[in-house]
């Protein structure tokens, strides 16, 4: 379903495809971890709310499981995110990764060792990254979460016989040569803003739709006072002429905060990560964006 501020429902524009890549297409790229609230289930319909004109570079505040990225390839992009793990994580991927694959294979998928691993952290930054990615896969549901100490306390995950995809590491890592990475608060990312840029922002979900109970993988919920900050932000990225495309709940509180009079999607989609009172099934979620 699509809202035009003007005028009313209309259905979803087709858009072509304005991709752009580092390598050869055939070489298929997937996210290297799982992460509760990725955005794999965009991807197929990605190309209806991209800017019909292509886009210069691209950024991405709120990185996670960088479906999205991985997916489009641009030439130059700037991920960052607040999860500096999560940023080393990409930084050994991209700069180090058979050293990295070489720390990943001496660590085992059993219990014993899991909880062996989940207690240490390494001061060597690859191996570090290397613990990053075996605990998420190895964990339950794959889901980041800290205690009040800051320490990963996910328990074991049981999947047993699951072998991870060292050749995807690598094809991701040749998608990451060009990309810019930092750790830090989403604000920071107007610096490198230009006009013609894509940004697309998938902040974590302040208030939650259909009870899809996002919120509990947070160590600091983001905010309504958050959520209008980034509103603020947006409002910066269209003075600097650049595009953006934003996911959030479908809650009219959000609706309220990004009204600014651009485009409005409501899709629907699938839960994949839930943890223990989690529900999972399909539920909406709004897409804003000026560039279509």
């Amino acid at each position: 379903m699509y809202i035009d501020n003007n005028n009313g429902l209309l259905s979803a524009p087709e858009i072509p495809a304005m991709q752009q890549s580092l390598f050869d297409e055939l070489k298929t790229c997937y996210p290297i971890l799982r992460w509760a609230g990725g955005k794999r289930w965009l991807k197929p319909n990605l190309d209806k709310y991209l800017p019909k004109n292509g886009f210069n570079n691209y950024h991405e505040p709120f990185v996670g499981g960088a479906a999205i990225l991985l997916h489009l390839r641009p030439q130059k992009a700037y991920i960052s995110d607040l999860n500096s793990g999560l940023i080393n994580a990409y930084k050994a991927v991209r700069d180090h990764p058979h050293e990295l694959i070489s720390f990943l294979k001496e660590f085992k998928n059993i219990e014993e060792e899991y909880y062996k691993i989940r207690k240490i952290e390494f001061d060597d930054e690859i191996q570090e990254a290397a613990r990053f990615i075996y605990l998420n896969y190895a964990s339950f549901n794959g889901i980041f979460r800290v205690n009040l100490k800051g320490e990963y306390n996910v328990p074991y995950g049981k999947r047993i016989g699951f072998i991870y995809n060292y050749e995807n590491l690598l094809n991701v890592s040749n998608a990451l040569k060009n990309v810019h990475m930092s750790s830090g608060d989403f604000v920071n990312s107007l610096i490198n803003i230009k006009q013609g840029d894509l940004i697309f922002l998938d902040p974590p979900y302040t208030v939650t739709h259909n009870n899809n109970g996002f919120i509990q993988y947070n160590k600091k919920i983001f905010s309504i006072e958050e959520q209008v900050k980034l509103s603020n932000m947006i409002t910066k990225i269209k003075e600097i002429g650049a595009i953006y495309i934003m996911t959030n709940a479908a809650h009219p509180k959000i609706k309220e905060i990004f009204n600014h009079g651009d485009s409005i999607f409501e899709v629907s989609r699938g839960s994949s990560i839930g943890g223990k009172n989690a529900k999972r099934g399909q539920f909406s979620e709004y897409i804003f964006t000026n560039g279509v």
